[in-house]
């Protein structure tokens, strides 16, 4: 049973405690044995249930707030019993996170409520082939033309990419170079011209692709905001979600560290409990360290953000660097305690290993978070 005492840091209140005791209910009842054989069917499943659970309404809100303590702690729940179901969970919010916060109400009337209850799927689509962490370089455009914006270039490695009925998508309309040219969409799959062009495989399965838009024609309601302000979309988009992705890394963590504590105290080496070497108690200790600091700096975070703080780009950035890096440690050390049966496809530490590698990656990679947190600490004296 994965630590709980964290629910009685002053960082959360009674209503989030009592969202992690039904959140905890309900995925001990349906997270412990989903079929992930065909994963784009199984997260149409998992949107579907958890919408009908009530918990997807966390993942929009017509008022313009989130409240990312209760994003957290859903994420780090989710995550601790199934990858999926986590992803699922995360990408309506990530999704729909401009809609929240910079929409129209027309906009969010139209879309929160089907997203919130399951009944639509939403994704992000920012990434292009050659602008990862460079969002101010992207080149996909969308021209004004008059009643309507006209779109080409792609986006890649887009999350619910093929599965989605909404893309919030990031453009260049060319109100100035560089990250002042972007602007913000909502596009269906249905607009002529949209293109499913590859559907990418990784090492832990998700519903990824490659999207082609060509000379695709969306309203000029399809605008988020203001022309121009796509890039400080996303970026307060990503400052809300990023602190969720350390939440996730947590959750992965703390299942890591439930498998190798029931590892090294029902295994057996020279006659005496594997938990009676020391260097398993060093390696124990290790992850309990990790997995407590990296839950302060997610809640610290979080606690910061819902707070009123209107940024939390170093406090976010720090909690997705640590706990992220930090949660491939101790699952590389849960592997490790497992000996052979931990590299055993299909075992629960064997999974965990490579659901955690693409959490360094997205939203930001470890790297791009270093700088960010260089920039911002040196901004404070510069």
């Amino acid at each position: 049973m994965a630590d709980k005492t964290f629910l009685t840091w002053p960082f959360l209140d009674d209503r989030h405690r009592a969202l992690a005791a039904d959140l905890e209910t309900w995925a001990e009842a349906n997270l412990d044995h989903l079929d992930h054989s065909d994963t784009d069917t199984a997260c149409k499943h998992l949107v579907a249930d958890l919408g009908h659970a009530g918990f997807l309404q966390h993942t929009g809100s017509p008022g313009g707030t989130l409240d990312v303590r209760s994003l957290c702690l859903i994420r780090e729940t989710l995550a601790r019993h199934d990858g999926l179901a986590d992803f699922s969970f995360a990408m309506q919010g990530l999704g729909t996170g401009a809609i929240s916060l910079f929409g129209t109400d027309a906009q969010k009337q139209e879309w929160l409520p089907l997203t919130r209850n399951g009944k639509a799927i939403s994704a992000f689509a920012l990434t292009e082939p050659q602008s990862g962490s460079d969002v101010a370089n992207s080149t996909m455009t969308a021209e004004d033309d008059g009643d309507a914006y006209v779109l080409n270039g792609e986006k890649t490695w887009i999350s619910n990419g093929g599965i989605a009925d909404i893309y919030t998508l990031f453009a260049r309309t060319g109100e100035a170079p560089g990250a002042k040219g972007l602007s913000a969409f909502l596009v269906t799959p249905d607009v002529s011209g949209f293109e499913v062009v590859e559907r990418l495989e990784t090492i832990a399965p998700h519903p990824l692709a490659t999207l082609r838009f060509t000379d695709c024609r969306i309203a000029k309601s399809s605008l988020i905001g203001t022309p121009g302000a796509g890039f400080r979309i996303a970026m307060s988009v990503l400052d809300i979600f990023r602190s969720t992705v350390a939440a996730a890394a947590l959750g992965f963590a703390r299942r890591a560290l439930d498998e190798a504590l029931h590892r090294v105290t029902t295994r057996n080496i020279q006659g005496a409990p594997l938990f009676d070497l020391q260097l398993v108690q060093g390696h124990i200790a290790d992850m309990a360290l990790d997995i407590d600091a990296a839950a302060l700096l997610i809640y610290r975070a979080a606690w910061t953000k819902d707070s009123g703080a209107p940024r939390v780009t170093r406090e976010a950035a720090m909690a997705k660097l640590f706990s992220t890096d930090q949660a491939q440690q101790v699952i590389d050390k849960a592997v490790q305690l497992h000996g052979g049966d931990g590299v055993r496809s299909g075992t629960t530490v064997e999974k965990l290993y490579r659901e955690i590698r693409a959490l360094r990656i997205y939203e930001g990679a470890s790297d791009v978070q270093k700088i960010i947190i260089a920039r911002q600490t040196l901004q404070q004296i510069l």
